[in-house]
């Protein structure tokens, strides 16, 4: 599984996150889901452990376990990483390259991070921030993932103006999130930079926190 996750030259991957239900987590695992998130924010309505344990987090049997967290203390985040026995770490908030760097020295070796980059509604200096904050944070992260910016930081179903990507370098393969559809996932292939994987949360989503398996399912994978 590393060596997919590692070779871009791949089929776009698939991430599905903001999971709670363990009998779902394992059917999307023999979907061939690429890579299973678990929200760790207390304010996001899928927050994972309102429904799992620590312990049932940690005896699923994947290599793509994403930790999502939101401006939270290095302590707290490699602490809830050893329990729930993660294999990635999504920053999804404020987080700066001191921070991240921090972070990696404390964390296993082993341990890959997503940087979260929120895009918000376009303004002529959109794309110079942007591109700022990529070449300050691509030499302490091993990923970005573009997403809507938001003050609930994601899950809003809404989706940025994919274009800002094909107006800026981005050094490090991408995940692509915020308001991911079966309508909108083919404008991928407008993108100069493909994304390494697609992040799908709320547009597939029954409930907060329960997946329409079935539209997962048949999902068309660029």
């Amino acid at each position: 599984m590393n060596s997919l996750i590692e070779n871009q030259a791949l089929k776009t991957r698939l991430k599905v996150c903001g999971l709670t239900r363990i009998g779902q987590i394992h059917e999307l695992i023999s979907m061939n889901a690429d890579f299973i998130g678990f929200i760790f924010y207390e304010k996001s309505p899928r927050y994972v452990l309102n429904h799992l344990s620590f312990e049932n987090i940690s005896k699923i049997n994947h290599k793509g376990k994403v930790g999502v967290f939101v401006n939270e203390t290095i302590e707290k985040i490699i602490e809830t990483s050893q329990k729930a026995d993660l294999n990635f770490i999504q920053l999804h908030g404020d987080e700066n390259e001191n921070f991240i760097s921090e972070l990696k020295e404390k964390l296993n070796p082993e341990m890959r991070i997503i940087k979260v980059i929120r895009v918000g509604s376009w303004r002529p200096e959109v794309r110079s921030e942007i591109q700022t904050t990529v070449n300050q944070q691509h030499k302490t992260s091993n990923y970005f993932l573009f997403d809507t910016d938001s003050k609930a930081f994601g899950g809003t179903g809404k989706q940025f103006d994919w274009n800002i990507l094909n107006q800026i370098e981005i050094p490090l393969p991408y995940f692509l999130s915020g308001g991911i559809s079966e309508e909108n996932i083919t404008d991928i292939k407008n993108l100069n930079q493909k994304p390494f994987a697609v992040d799908i949360n709320s547009k597939f989503e029954i409930e907060a926190g329960v997946k329409d398996l079935n539209k997962i399912k048949n999902l068309k994978m660029p």
